[in-house]
C-alpha cells in the first residue's frame, strides 16, 4: 500500500495538477491588480461611477439587497469585455489566435488533393 501511495504522489498528473494550482494562486494577485487599479478606472471613467448596489427590495420585514446583485452582474459583463478587448488586441499584437471562433475546416490545398489521388490508385493496385 505504501508503494502505490507514493507512485500515486510522485504521478506526474499530480505535480502538474499542484504547479497549476500554485501558479494560479499567485496569478490571482496580477488579475485583482489589472482590475482594481486598469479596468475599473476606466469602467469608472466611462459610466461616472455608476452604482446600483444601494437598490433594495421590501418584503414584509424582510430586505433584499438587489442592488448589491445587479452590481455584481454588471461588474462581471464590465469586466469580461474589457479582459476581451484586451486579449484580442494581444492576439492582434503576438499575430496569434487565443480567442478561437468555431471555423470551418480549411479546403485541402491541390497538393494534398493530388497526393490523395495519387495514393488512391496506389491502393488500388
Amino acid at each position: 500500500m505504501w508503494k502505490e501511495f507514493k507512485s500515486f504522489i510522485a504521478n506526474d498528473s499530480i505535480v502538474t495538477l499542484a504547479t497549476g494550482f500554485i501558479m494560479g494562486s499567485a496569478f490571482t494577485a496580477i488579475v485583482t491588480s489589472l482590475v482594481d487599479d486598469i479596468f475599473m478606472p476606466l469602467i469608472v471613467a466611462v459610466t461616472g461611477q455608476a452604482d446600483v448596489s444601494g437598490l433594495s427590495l421590501s418584503i414584509g420585514n424582510t430586505t433584499l439587497g438587489v442592488g448589491s446583485f445587479l452590481q455584481a452582474i454588471i461588474n462581471f459583463v464590465l469586466i469580461a469585455s474589457m479582459l476581451f478587448v484586451v486579449l484580442k488586441g494581444l492576439e492582434k499584437a503576438q499575430n496569434k489566435k487565443i480567442i478561437t471562433p468555431d471555423e470551418a475546416p480549411a479546403e485541402p490545398s491541390t497538393e494534398e488533393v493530388l497526393l490523395g489521388e495519387i495514393l488512391a490508385e496506389l491502393k488500388k493496385k
